[in-house]
């Protein structure tokens, strides 16, 4: 048995709102962490490497839903 496209897609999509949130998670962070008095430009850079990471699997996985769409 395999996964139609229609559920490969499907579980694409969910990944890449998983992604979304994460990212938006991430962005929160650091807008707390700006907040902090003194806020830790470390612990910002490691949050900023981390949203790099989630748009690099974004970009992944919209290559692969277009794939899939085409």
């Amino acid at each position: 048995m395999e996964l139609t496209n229609d559920e490969k897609i499907s579980i694409l999509n969910q990944h890449i709102k998983n992604i979304v949130i994460n990212k938006y998670n991430l962005q929160v962070a650091i807008i707390a962490e700006e907040a902090s008095n003194p806020a830790d430009q470390g612990k910002i850079d490691v949050l900023n490497a981390k949203i790099a990471s989630e748009q690099a699997k974004y970009d992944a996985l919209l290559v692969e839903l277009e794939t899939l769409q085409a």
